[in-house]
């Protein structure tokens, strides 16, 4: 079946943006452009046509990054579930994502476009947004559940989602790093000793 010429490039923009991941994911801030558009099977032409250059392109890659963290199970689950049940789900998923073959690619992923971005003020407003958005989908999750007998408003859903993914994440880390021993069940238990008046706040 011939594509359309709006399905051929949306094509190649997932072309570029897949190997721009790629890419970057070994060689960092040394990822050339000359390497992408190989690796696409494109030319430096379509990356220019399509996101006006390099700079566009690794700002397109970052936005694109959503990371692995699935919510759709927790989004389509049982709404009476109370905070305590959701936060232990996530806290599940965080440890499955770090007890995988793949973690450590990811994990290297992830530092090396910490490397690119550091250095590029736009590219960090860009990741900057995308786990604000992590953190938001994580907040409308909590927002309404029951916890201690009242129900959580936004605010502190939004204090508790910053909490748990930066508490969620390190532990994450440690566990594709052999630097400390951990199980599941740890993981629910860390995540529940967030859900506190001090880390909640106000109403």
């Amino acid at each position: 079946m011939r594509l359309t010429r709006a399905q051929s490039k949306e094509a190649n923009k997932r072309a570029l943006l897949d190997a721009a991941r790629e890419i970057v994911g070994r060689e960092g801030s040394r990822a050339r452009l000359e390497d992408i558009t190989e690796l696409a099977g494109l030319t430096t032409g379509a990356v220019y046509s399509l996101f006006g250059g390099k700079d566009g392109l690794m700002v397109a890659m970052v936005d694109d990054y959503t990371g692995p963290l699935d919510l759709r199970p927790i989004q389509t689950a049982d709404p009476g579930l109370s905070l305590e049940e959701v936060v232990a789900e996530i806290a599940r998923q965080f440890w499955r994502m770090a007890d995988t073959p793949e973690a450590v690619g990811q994990l290297l992923f992830e530092v090396r476009v910490l490397d690119l971005v550091l250095n590029d003020p736009a590219l960090l407003v860009k990741l900057n947004a995308a786990i604000r958005s992590t953190e938001n989908a994580l907040a409308r999750l909590f927002t309404g559940r029951s916890s201690g007998g009242a129900a959580v408003t936004h605010d502190q859903a939004v204090r508790l989602a910053r909490a748990l993914k930066a508490t969620l994440s390190g532990l994450g880390q440690s566990v594709i790093l052999g630097v400390s021993g951990s199980s599941e069940q740890y993981f629910v238990n860390v995540a529940h000793a967030l859900i506190t008046p001090g880390v909640l706040g106000p109403a």
